[in-house]
């Protein structure tokens, strides 16, 4: 017999008692141990007597069921249609700005179903104003998930998707938007989107992301939400940005502009950091607080919106190494890719039999932009006779762009000319705050923002 992924005797005392997952259980044992929490399904054919309960911490334990417990019912989370949306809470106070919250995918904004053991976007208002209350204090929320992916699982045509339906919103007059995404690729869409509207915005667009899933105890993702929305609604600037947790603490997020940041960390909750640039502003988001750290930004409401969107598919990204890099550029040449992007050493040099693959990739008008894999610094193939070799056949070096950046950016340029000289001249043209001419070496450690 099978209930709710239990077998064998669980699933009969379960059954017996009428318990269901999302029931909260006590559970008392002859010893005097006594455990309270919520019944969670099981997954797979395990066939121990082992109930499986999450505990008001956050954390689930296993009971093992011997007869001689004393099991009843104290509660419940509801058994109401899974994942159906809730009443909005009554006691929710409505802030009077209008921020609209579009879900691209990641576990920043998602529940347990606790009848399947999936996990699912909550997106109305509804749910939001129950698991999140604190973000309505800056706003009216409406919200709508366009995918619900992997991180790893978008592509360019999805940001052209994302592009267009953030045009719409932004021009049926809301204060901001907040775009919800997987942390592994979020700086990818960041840039897109910065280029995209890159010619004119009139309210911020808040990216955010949850390194932790909204069922563990150390999750992110309410911290990050409200400092999103309050971003999106009171920011004096109108810009892309990723707003994400700015130390371990729940004290305050950065706000980094989307052409400038980088994932550095695989789960610290504090794994994003602006690079070669200060982020935009620090945010308190329980306190209602944004402080500006870099006042060269775009004025909300300074600019009408304009949109170019459309992104080339057909470009390739790949890191130096010491390997056969002149054999992979020929063979993405041969395969008829548009461009061809290369993480290079410190300066952004190749190898030097690569050279003439590159010579050939030009000749053949397959644009080869350098960057450097260093992330802080500059490219600069001045300074070594390879480098020099590698001007010379034709290779665009992108200062101090990051190399994902230039990734997009070639996809964002080669969509609008094949001209190898205007591609040359665009990916070179400061657009979106992606380049600097100056660096302060203040801005290397990682935190001096102060």
């Amino acid at each position: 017999m099978e209930y709710h992924g239990y077998t064998g005797f669980a699933a009969r005392v379960l059954r017996d008692l009428g318990l269901e997952p999302g029931d909260i259980i006590r559970v008392m044992r002859p010893d005097g141990l006594a455990v309270e929490g919520m019944l969670l399904p099981r997954y797979g054919d395990v066939g121990e007597p082992v109930v499986v309960l999450k505990l008001r911490n956050g954390y689930n334990v296993g009971i093992r069921l011997t007869g001689s417990e004393v099991i009843e019912r104290v509660g419940g989370a509801g058994r109401g249609e899974p994942g159906a949306p809730v009443p909005l809470a009554e006691e929710v106070e409505v802030g009077g700005s209008k921020v609209f919250i579009l879900g691209c995918g990641g576990t920043v904004a998602s529940r347990i179903d606790y009848e399947t053991g999936a996990v699912k976007p909550y997106l109305s208002p509804e749910e939001l104003s129950l698991s999140i209350p604190e973000m309505f204090r800056y706003a009216s929320i409406e919200a709508k998930q366009l995918f619900a992916i992997l991180s790893e699982d978008m592509k360019p045509w999805m940001w052209s998707v994302i592009v267009e339906e953030l045009s719409r919103i932004l021009e049926s007059g809301y204060d901001g938007v907040v775009v919800t995404h997987g942390t592994d690729t979020m700086s990818y869409t960041a840039a897109a989107l910065s280029f995209a509207f890159h010619k004119g915005l009139p309210a911020p667009i808040a990216m955010t992301g949850s390194q932790r899933s909204s069922d563990r105890p150390s999750s992110d993702s309410a911290f990050n939400l409200t400092a999103a929305v309050l971003v999106s609604s009171k920011a004096p600037f109108a810009e892309v940005t990723v707003v994400m947790h700015g130390e371990s603490g729940d004290s305050y997020a950065l706000a980094h502009r989307g052409v400038r940041v980088r994932k550095m960390h695989s789960s610290r909750r504090d794994a994003f950091q602006s690079i070669n640039s200060r982020p935009l502003a620090r945010v308190w988001p329980y306190e209602g607080r944004i402080e500006v750290l870099d006042g060269n930004f775009r004025v909300r409401g300074s600019q009408e919106l304009v949109v170019e969107n459309g992104f080339d598919e057909r470009v390739a990204f790949i890191k130096h190494y010491p390997g056969p890099i002149a054999e992979i550029v020929d063979l993405l040449v041969d395969r008829g890719f548009h461009g061809i992007v290369i993480e290079g050493t410190g300066f952004g040099h190749v190898s030097s039999d690569a050279v003439e693959s590159i010579r050939r990739a030009v000749e053949s008008g397959v644009p080869v932009v350098i960057a450097s894999q260093t992330l802080f610094g500059r490219v600069n193939l001045n300074v070594y006779s390879t480098g020099r070799r590698m001007l010379e056949a034709g290779a665009i070096p992108v200062e101090d762009m990051l190399a994902e950046v230039a990734y997009v950016k070639l996809s964002w340029v080669l969509a609008r000319t094949r001209d190898m000289e205007e591609v040359r001249r665009l990916m070179l043209e400061n657009l979106a705050g992606e380049i600097s001419l100056r660096h302060d070496m203040n801005l290397y450690p990682r935190w001096s923002y102060d």
